[in-house]
Parts: structure tokens; C-alpha cells; sequence
């Protein structure tokens, strides 16, 4: 006897990309210092010791799963030798890089893409 088995869900089209997401702050945080450990060459645990966190939570940190507290910011800012200063000014510009990327695929996505419309003009 032959069976026919419906999906559960429609399988959508995956033609056009998805948008492409801001990332969150914890997300670019984490990037940043994972970021700077591995420029120092620095194993996790050796910078959590001297955060005074568990290698666990600073590794949740790096991968912008934990909401870290300004104080356990302080904590891996200071064991990487950098200044609050320093740390927020690195995401701010992670932020941005990630915002003008968007703009861009924005721009492409658009109807027509970025030269629709445009003319060409001789001189």
C-alpha cells in the first residue's frame, strides 16, 4: 500500500538573499576581543584567569551569546590590556563596517540594482 506523506511546511524559495542583519552589540563585542586575544597571542583560559572568569562565560562573551555586565567588560578590558575607550571604539567601527556592508547589499537588492537608470554620458 503507497503512502503519501505531506510536508509539514512549505519549503520557501530560496532564490533571493535573505537581508542581511545588524549585528547586536554583544555579538561585535565579542568579535572585538576575541579579536585582540589572538593578536597577543593569548590562550582563553590565560586571559579569563586574569579577568577573573571562568574560561566558559569569557568564551560565551567572545561568541555574543552572553549580555555581559560593564563590570566584566571592565574585567576582560583590563586582563587585555586595552581601555574601555579603546574597546568601544573598536566595536563602534566593527557596527559601522557591519552598517555600510548593509547599505551596500541594500543598494544591489534594490529593483534594477545600483545602475538602473543610470546614463552614460560622452563628453
Amino acid at each position: 500500500m503507497a503512502s503519501s506523506v505531506t510536508p509539514l511546511r512549505r519549503v520557501s524559495d530560496r532564490s533571493e538573499p535573505e537581508p542581511a542583519r545588524e549585528p547586536l552589540w554583544r555579538e561585535a563585542l565579542g568579535e572585538c576581543l576575541r579579536g585582540i586575544r589572538h593578536e597577543r597571542g593569548e590562550k582563553l583560559a590565560e586571559t579569563a584567569q586574569r579577568a577573573g572568569v571562568s574560561p566558559q562565560y569569557l568564551s560565551e562573551m567572545e561568541r555574543g551569546v552572553k549580555e555581559p555586565s560593564s563590570e566584566m567588560i571592565a574585567a576582560v578590558a583590563g586582563a587585555l590590556e586595552v581601555t574601555l575607550v579603546e574597546l568601544t571604539s573598536s566595536v563602534t567601527e566593527i557596527l559601522r563596517g557591519a552598517q555600510s556592508s548593509r547599505a551596500a547589499q541594500d543598494l544591489r537588492a534594490a529593483p534594477g540594482g545600483p545602475a538602473a537608470g543610470a546614463t552614460l554620458l560622452a563628453a
